[in-house]
């Protein structure tokens, strides 16, 4: 594919790689759908948005495939799926890479871009994208939005392209986007912005998972924006030791923001309803390890890591 009409392949069809999909398609992109569970339903019903923006969104029909062997090869690779599948899904990555395809890793965590980068061939790009998007799969094929529309990209690694830079990459990836309706930038640096996510992620989708409850308890019940506030106060204590200093007030800004939401369940409470297993790993454990490395301990997540293995543990065996 030329650098104009490139061919886009969604490795991860859920709620992000759906949502994401679903604008690229629309607005006359070459996607491709590599679908298990909701394969029979997007080919026969195609793909679905629902949301207050998107009262009037028409399904859309698009291209499907239930095996990587009948998928071409892609020049962009979203991986949408839990980065607990990186290992199953990175062969089947580097099977729909065109040659110097760039993999989009659109997972929340801190170092995810890290382990996968030692799963995929060097001859692939690796580019991490922060999804600031309030989304979640309401059935096979049916993707509701709550909020935010927009998506940071940030370039790992990859082999040196005489071709394009790390940034002329980034452009590339960002007009894409824009040119769907996304509001995409580019970022400089990628752990700066993980960290600045976990600062929304650890506390919400954990406390979510525990207490089975969406965003509306969680910031409107005392007792629990006092947990999520004083989880968010030492994400930042850890992010100011590795070197990113975070205002004070972001807490009570990120606090306000999402109280504005319609009630909105995160990633982490649907996989402990549905006893899927959840990424702690990317979540807790890698924070707390790296602020440890740096001097600081991260106590209050540190016992909701070892509350979420228990329950995870639990679920598994279902």
């Amino acid at each position: 594919m030329t650098q104009s009409s490139p061919r886009i392949g969604i490795i991860g069809s859920g709620a992000i790689g759906g949502y994401f999909g679903y604008h690229l398609a629309r607005a006359g992109f070459d996607v491709h759908f590599l679908l298990r569970s909701e394969y029979e339903a997007i080919t026969r019903d195609g793909l679905v948005l629902r949301g207050k923006r998107f009262a009037d969104a028409k399904p859309i029909s698009v291209k499907t495939y239930r095996s990587i062997d009948d998928m071409p090869q892609c020049d962009w690779l979203l991986l949408g799926a839990k980065a607990t599948s990186n290992a199953e899904l990175a062969p089947i990555l580097a099977r729909a890479a065109a040659p110097g395809a760039k993999v989009i890793c659109l997972q929340n965590g801190l170092g995810v871009e890290d382990t996968l980068r030692t799963m995929l061939p060097p001859s692939l790009h690796l580019i991490g994208g922060l999804c600031w998007l309030a989304v979640y799969r309401e059935a096979p094929g049916v993707v509701r939005h709550i909020a935010l529309n927009d998506l940071h990209l940030g370039y790992h690694s990859g082999p040196q392209d005489d071709r394009a830079s790390p940034q002329q990459m980034l452009e590339e990836g960002v007009a894409m986007f824009n040119a769907s309706g996304i509001k995409a930038i580019s970022i400089a640096d990628l752990t700066e912005a993980r960290w600045r996510k976990l600062v929304w992620n650890v506390p919400f989708n954990g406390v979510a998972a525990l207490l089975e409850a969406g965003t509306s308890l969680l910031t409107g019940n005392p007792d629990s924006r006092k947990l999520v506030l004083t989880l968010m106060h030492e994400v930042l204590q850890g992010a100011r030791a590795c070197g990113y200093p975070f205002p004070e007030d972001m807490p009570q800004q990120l606090i306000d923001m999402t109280r504005s939401f319609d009630d909105y369940l995160p990633s982490m409470y649907f996989d402990r309803v549905l006893h899927r297993p959840m990424e702690l790993d990317a979540m807790y454990g890698a924070p707390i390890d790296t602020a440890r490395a740096a001097g600081c301990s991260l106590p209050a997540i540190d016992m909701m890591h070892r509350l979420l293995r228990v329950v995870d543990a639990s679920a598994v065996t279902v």
